[in-house]
């Protein structure tokens, strides 16, 4: 087993379960993760792991949000994991660098994170669905995002004023995420 594939199988079993949602959602991610690594590359097949970031400013009001070009909606940054990633977290943290310019350096254990299992349109190609583990962190408030190949927009929004094109589930996900953040 890769450590890559050893991360995303001790972060699917290690998942606080705080709802019926989240007992389903481990539950989902445990049978792709199983013995062995499971789906962590995007060459591992349809359905595969990627990892996320959920960026707050100190405040905890504001959320970095990119505007994905194929999904055609604001959501956090992030992307296929990669192999030279050694964890979840360094492959959110290199996908956050590469789609905002935001490079905090590191995440301390144990951070908050997320578990998303979303289908995907065709203009993801033979991408039929993700495995999101999205983490979450705090970067100064004056942090500039800046637009990249990879984004087509980068803003913060404010958490009481969300855009209106965003994934099904998003706003709830997001107060999740923040409560686990600042419990």
């Amino acid at each position: 087993m890769s450590a890559l594939g050893a991360d995303v199988r001790r972060l699917v079993a290690g998942f606080p379960v705080s709802s019926e949602d989240d007992a389903a959602v481990r539950t989902d991610f445990a049978s792709f993760f199983g013995d062995d690594d499971g789906p962590v590359a995007r060459d591992d097949g349809p359905h595969h792991a990627t990892a996320s970031a959920f960026v707050f400013d100190p405040s905890l009001t504001r959320i970095l949000l990119v505007f994905h070009g194929k999904g055609r909606f604001w959501v956090q940054p992030g992307g296929h994991l990669e192999p030279g990633d050694a964890s979840v977290a360094e492959a959110a943290l290199r996908e956050l660098a590469e789609e905002t310019g935001v490079a905090p350096g590191s995440i301390e254990e144990p951070y908050a994170y997320d578990l998303d299992h979303h289908a995907l349109s065709a203009a993801f190609g033979r991408c039929a669905s993700h495995l999101d583990i999205g983490v979450a962190l705090v970067v100064a408030g004056d942090t500039a995002p800046v637009v990249s190949a990879e984004s087509e927009d980068v803003r913060w929004w404010p958490l009481d004023d969300l855009p209106v094109d965003v994934p099904p589930q998003f706003h709830r996900r997001v107060r999740t995420v923040l409560s686990r953040l600042s419990p």
